[in-house]
């Protein structure tokens, strides 16, 4: 699969296709919006979701782990998207398979689980941004202080390709702008939000397993 990598503070960053971003040098794997348990919300309101829709999410998140073997995993807000439900618990026992990695998560507006349900899992919890290296991690976007860079989730940015005949296509997208990096929603179960890039933006598409740049 082929990346694009993008420098920052000294340190790489590797867009992945699988709609993460990984540091080699910290050994840091960046991930949001993954969304788990959504599904289960869906069927408790009347709505036959099945929970099939989130096994791709589950092998790519496995296949990613396992591929890069990182030290510490950060999921950048929505990690699971409604109160308990039993997809919880297969999400903790998914986690026990990596012992040698440790699990972050920067709370979004979704992650509505009481405290009491992190307390002895294997994820370590912030209310509010974190500060790593250069970066400011965060599930929205938000103004970075002076020389970090804001690495954040939320928005599930997407971009319009156009073709002949008046053909289109949208696919999830990376979009830089303004020392802010917005990472595509990693879950498949999510929507996208068109993007409109000014001048001075980065974006880079996510299509046939490729990152791909579009402005820049």
């Amino acid at each position: 699969m082929a990346s694009i990598s993008f420098e920052f503070g000294g340190l790489e960053l590797a867009l992945l296709p699988e709609k993460a971003v990984w540091i080699e040098q910290l050994s840091v794997l960046l991930i949001a919006d993954l969304h788990f348990g959504k599904a289960a919300h869906f069927r408790k309101s009347g709505i036959p979701i099945p929970e099939k829709v989130h096994d791709q999410d589950y092998i790519q998140l496995n296949s990613l782990l396992s591929s890069h073997s990182p030290k510490q995993v950060y999921f950048l807000g929505d990690l699971f998207h409604s109160s308990w439900n039993d997809q919880w618990e297969t999400l903790l026992l998914f986690f026990g398979q990596f012992p040698n990695s440790t699990f972050h998560l920067v709370v979004g507006n979704h992650d509505i689980l009481p405290a009491e349900k992190y307390l002895n899992t294997s994820l370590q919890v912030y209310r509010n941004a974190v500060v790593l290296e250069s970066f400011l991690l965060s599930h929205e976007p938000t103004t970075p202080p002076l020389g970090l860079l804001n690495i954040c989730g939320h928005i599930h940015p997407g971009i319009l390709l156009k073709g002949k005949a008046k053909q289109s296509i949208r696919i999830p997208c990376f979009h830089y702008s303004e020392d802010i990096l917005v990472l595509p929603s990693f879950g498949n179960f999510t929507g996208l939000f068109l993007i409109n890039g000014k001048k001075t933006d980065y974006v880079w598409g996510i299509a046939e397993e490729r990152v791909i740049p579009i402005l820049s």
